[in-house]
């Protein structure tokens, strides 16, 4: 579905963690985002080098979506971060999307050009990847998102499914998402 967002979230990898921030947010994104039907959400990724990237590539071949918003939880991290690249040894690869535009006003939201040498960073750069071999105009980013609490969780919560509209209107207008 080109009009449709594809969120990914995962699992603790922790015992002691209850849950993970980046699933978290999606309760709030589900309870709270007008164009739910838009949102295909693949919830709970295993912490996992290389299933995590599996199901993620296989959700993107099955919805065909006109953007990915991948989630991770950034355990020290106070802000979403939205990350500006995925690092796989020599090779780099960045975000198509204007990130400077895609957080201006965020108030709770920065941009990141780490996004770990963990899971996360390898999920980004594997759906990156997995995009640019197969055709440009996907917009995708990785948010990094704090654990949440009863002090951030709404700010947190109202800068993400604002990120989510720009995102949306990223696939209605195309052009507006290169940096």
């Amino acid at each position: 579905m080109k009009e449709a967002i594809l969120l990914t979230s995962f699992t603790t990898w922790k015992p002691e963690q209850p849950s993970n921030s980046s699933d978290d947010l999606m309760d709030e994104v589900i309870a709270r985002y007008p164009y739910r039907d838009a949102l295909h959400i693949r919830r709970k990724l295993p912490v996992d080098f290389q299933l995590a990237s599996r199901r993620a590539i296989a959700a993107i071949r099955a919805v065909r979506p006109g953007a990915v918003v991948c989630c991770g939880m950034g355990e020290r991290r106070t802000s979403l971060d939205v990350e500006s690249r995925a690092v796989n040894g020599d090779r780099i690869l960045y975000t198509p999307v204007n990130l400077e535009a895609l957080t201006a006003g965020l108030a709770m939201t920065g941009i990141s050009h780490d996004a770990g040498r963990f899971v996360c960073n390898q999920l980004y750069y594997d759906v990156l990847n997995h995009l640019q071999l197969n055709g440009p105009g996907h917009p995708c980013i990785f948010v990094h998102v704090p654990v949440l609490t009863p002090d951030n969780r709404g700010a947190i919560a109202a800068d993400f499914l604002m990120l989510l509209d720009r995102v949306r209107s990223l696939i209605q207008h195309p052009a507006n998402a290169v940096a």
